[in-house]
């Protein structure tokens, strides 16, 4: 699929401009190899919740940390600020997801002047699986925003961290959409908290032993949720759900083999489903006699009520932890607290 980039001339000027102020006017010297904040805390900045939420778990008061991504935005529609910039800019460890939801980073990362930063990718961490279309499911017929534009490429020798080109025996690009919601699945989160551990205690080696203690003990609440999700799986009559909503449930789904419809993949950009899908959902409700119609964080669940009102279930919160409200970010709401509910939630569209 070949898609354009299409950024409004003024968001390009201004990154332009920031880029100059970030390797000009502002140019930090270069660190040494182990770089910490004044108070001699490691600065760490994450991109998105779950990421946040593990470090914080590993880490604790040992460093200094700071989400991108604000509570309440959808990480897909997320674009950098200049503060957004000096703070990535300032970090010495980046923990990011990778994928088209963060195509923005590749962008500062090519504009700021960080040559110490270490930088984990959580899709390098777990096994990646591309985005499903399903029976009944919407495909997008506008440009989703998954790619370099002209002027976007990435300075010589600097990694691609978010292109997913493959070539064809013609040596011909095709451009491969993974679903980035990898997280999802308790079983790589247990993996991520494994590679941010790792990183961290590289990072910051005097810390090693709390970094690694934390994350044996917060690894035994990964491994209890995953077992919670396996009875749940086990004891209850039927195996589908449906998200009248996009579906960033893939990793979830297939650690538990769960089948699953909804109104769009796990990236899309769409909100209005046509009346077919909106049909087709609420007669696959019917058919299998489903008691719940499931939506996603963030978003509007109108389409949800909708099938609700047409089938008698019931519309429930399924979380994909990908971000949080303000109000649940201040309270210090957590992935283990969100997927907890989740257990709760998906029984009761099981049983």
């Amino acid at each position: 699929m070949n898609k354009k980039k299409r950024i409004p001339r003024l968001c390009c000027i201004g990154t332009v401009i920031l880029a100059m102020i970030l390797t000009g006017c502002v140019r930090r010297q270069s660190p040494p190899a182990e770089t910490k904040t004044e108070g001699g805390k490691l600065n760490v900045v994450t991109t998105l919740f779950p990421y946040y939420d593990f470090t914080r778990q590993i880490a604790g008061d040992h460093i200094e940390l700071t989400m991108v991504v604000p509570a309440g935005m959808d990480s897909h529609s997320f674009e950098p600020t200049p503060a957004d910039m000096i703070t990535i800019q300032n970090a010495d460890v980046l923990i990011c997801n990778g994928g088209a939801m963060e195509h923005w980073l590749e962008r500062v990362l090519s504009a700021v002047e960080s040559p110490h930063m270490v930088i984990m990718t959580g899709m390098d961490y777990v096994d990646t699986v591309q985005e499903e279309i399903v029976e009944g499911m919407e495909e997008e017929t506008h440009d989703h925003d998954h790619g370099h534009g002209h002027g976007d490429e990435p300075e010589p020798g600097h990694k691609d961290m978010y292109s997913h080109d493959l070539a064809d025996d013609d040596g011909h690009g095709e451009e491969i959409e993974y679903d980035e919601h990898i997280w999802t699945s308790p079983v790589n989160a247990m993996k991520l908290v494994k590679g941010i551990e790792e990183t961290l205690s590289a990072a910051d080696p005097g810390s090693r032993a709390e970094y690694e203690a934390n994350a044996e003990s917060y690894l035994l609440k990964l491994k209890q949720l995953d077992q919670e999700f396996r009875d749940v799986i086990a004891h209850e009559k039927r195996n589908m759900i449906i998200v009248g909503d996009k579906f960033p449930y893939r990793y979830l789904a297939d650690e538990y083999g769960l089948r699953y419809r909804a109104a769009f993949s796990g990236c899309s950009t769409d909100t209005e489903p046509s009346a077919r899908t909106i049909a087709y959902l609420i007669d696959k409700m019917k058919s299998e006699q489903i008691p719940v119609i499931y939506y996603p964080e963030l978003t509007s669940h109108r389409v949800a009520e909708i099938i609700a009102e047409e089938t008698g279930a019931r519309p429930l919160l399924l979380h994909s932890c990908h971000n949080v409200t303000r109000r649940e970010f201040d309270s210090g709401v957590t992935y283990l607290e969100l997927m907890e509910q989740n257990v709760t939630n998906l029984k009761k569209g099981l049983e």
